[in-house]
């Protein structure tokens, strides 16, 4: 094997791969990246048996071959290689020898036969989805996810239906659903799968106007571009989230974003490190915030708003009120209220393309 490419093009996939490749060395072989050359091209695989991905593109191959060599070190390398000069790889007895200009490495390798064999996609199903729209999504949701033993609360659950994509997630407190129209999707039936945190991550690495999707028994798959995605499926039975959205909240609340988001932000400052609960005071045409530690002191603000319902007292989580506010473009936020006890829904008053209803627990202060 051996082969020669400008450092940039090659840096840029060992970039990706990196959120890929196994950390723990639980297996030595995780670790490292599979380089595949072929005749005018070459193909680099990660995985960590869970999600992986697949990158191909040209190079000038002197020899065909293969091998594997240690992701994080040889991305290291690369990086710190001249702009200017090309970068030639060549496996020799055991090891990759990497040249650039007068600088020379030896990177111990393993046989490409002890890697383990990542799926294939035929991508036949011709379900393109938006990829800005999709990135916007994920943003929306991952926040809400959570990592724990219900593992179908370790992703986001994907539907696509005639002309709509949605994604939704939740962690038990919140939950967070967005949608988006899609020109031309028509799958052959409704697809509901679990997509997990990792995967989402990545996907909002790729670039592209549109990713291919795809799906066998076991395995997910997204395309963009020369980069393949492949995720396991998460086999359980998300929870019914359209029971969970309230469907009669009488009581509105219309605030500004950036009002809310400072006062909030000001206000936990001094609130109890475990719960970071925020108190809402609700009044006509104002709140007034309040939160107060034992061992620090209190904090208190007011921020006018439309708000035309009873007078309510009403706890918050900060950390999740923020995270929805921080993700929102829209000037003002609705807030639809039945009580103190019951769920709150949120919503921005413009949408963007995406549209966005954020679920919140209200929580006892």
């Amino acid at each position: 094997m051996k082969f020669s490419i400008p450092k940039t093009s090659f840096l840029e996939e060992l970039q990706l791969l990196q959120g890929i490749v196994e950390k723990r060395n639980t297996m030595p072989i995780l670790a490292n990246i599979l380089m595949t050359v072929s005749a005018n091209e070459i193909e680099l695989t990660g995985t960590d048996l869970e999600v992986g991905m697949k990158s191909h593109f040209e190079a000038q191959v002197d020899e065909p071959g293969g091998s594997t060599v240690n992701g994080k070190k040889i991305y290291e390398i690369i990086k710190l290689l001249s702009e200017d000069l090309p970068v030639t790889l060549e496996e020799k007895e055991g090891q990759i020898e990497i040249r650039s200009g007068a600088s020379e490495f030896k990177l111990l390798c393993l046989s490409r036969e002890d890697y383990p064999s990542v799926p294939e996609a035929s991508f036949e199903k011709n379900i393109r989805l938006p990829l800005p729209d999709l990135r916007t999504m994920i943003e929306r949701v991952s926040y809400a996810i959570t990592q724990e033993q219900r593992y179908y609360l370790n992703g986001a659950l994907l539907t696509l239906r005639e002309r709509e994509m949605e994604l939704v997630s939740t962690d038990g407190h919140r939950l967070s659903f967005t949608s988006c129209p899609v020109e031309g999707l028509k799958p052959e039936s409704e697809i509901s799968v679990i997509v997990a945190k990792k995967t989402l991550a990545e996907l909002k690495k790729l670039d592209d106007d549109f990713v291919e999707f795809d799906r066998d028994d076991n395995n997910l798959f997204f395309r963009a571009g020369n980069r393949t995605l492949i995720s396991r499926v998460i086999e359980s039975k998300f929870p019914n989230y359209q029971a969970v959205i309230p469907r009669e909240n009488p009581q509105q609340l219309i605030v500004s974003r950036e009002d809310l988001s400072g006062a909030v932000r000001r206000v936990s400052l001094l609130s109890a490190e475990r719960s970071r609960g925020v108190k809402f005071n609700l009044e006509k045409d104002k709140i007034r915030l309040f939160s107060s530690n034992p061992e620090i002191g209190e904090a208190r603000d007011k921020i006018s708003v439309s708000y035309k319902g009873e007078d309510m007292e009403i706890g918050f989580n900060a950390q999740y009120m923020l995270e929805f506010l921080m993700t929102m473009t829209s000037e003002n936020i609705i807030f639809e209220i039945k009580d103190e006890n019951n769920a709150v829904l949120l919503r921005p008053e413009t949408e963007d393309g995406v549209k966005n209803l954020y679920v919140l627990m209200p929580m006892k202060i």
